[in-house]
């Protein structure tokens, strides 16, 4: 395949995942047809069926590349092993793209979503070893729904502020 064909299969896939994403904001997934997106897109059934197998398998794609998305954050630093704690890097990444971030919750992968990179260390200087996996398991939780209000208010605040919300939550127990 040659470069021009590669842009426009891009290209086309881009406007497929753009149009899909904003359609989910506003119905459920089985409320949303290939013909409608197509349409929405100015593409043919043929491309979109040439990269996807139906509605399902675009929305398992989507999902796959929050994730990767998500985890090419922090890689160099799983590389290393390496923890900086830096959750404003994380918030500045999900409001530059919040319309991905929107449709990961809202196809309900977030039970997936979790903050992997939470330094275990830096928890067991403040909780017994006995109770951490509860705290870590409650600082996850606490964060991802930190994320969908944001998200849900179209990230209103600035990263900065969101980092402030959860240093004080946390009774500023991370890095600045």
């Amino acid at each position: 395949m040659n470069i021009k064909n590669n842009k426009r299969k891009r290209a086309s896939i881009e406007k497929i995942e753009k149009i899909f994403a904003q359609l989910l904001q506003k119905k459920e997934i089985n409320k949303i047809s290939v013909t409608e997106i197509c349409k929405k897109a100015g593409i043919n059934r043929t491309t979109f069926y040439a990269n996807y197998l139906d509605i399902f398998d675009l929305a398992e794609k989507i999902g796959k590349k929050a994730i990767d998305d998500f985890n090419e954050l922090y890689e160099e630093e799983v590389k290393s092993q390496y923890n900086s704690n830096d959750f404003l890097k994380l918030f500045s990444h999900i409001k530059e793209n919040q319309l991905l971030y929107k449709t990961y919750f809202k196809l309900g992968i977030d039970s997936n979503f979790k903050i992997r990179r939470y330094d275990t260390k830096l928890a067991e200087k403040y909780y017994s070893n006995k109770y951490i996996d509860y705290h870590i398991e409650y600082f996850r939780a606490g964060i991802t729904a930190i994320i969908k209000m944001w998200l849900n208010n179209n990230c209103d605040l600035e990263p900065e502020e969101v980092f402030q919300i959860i240093k004080e939550e946390y009774k500023n127990k991370f890095p600045s």
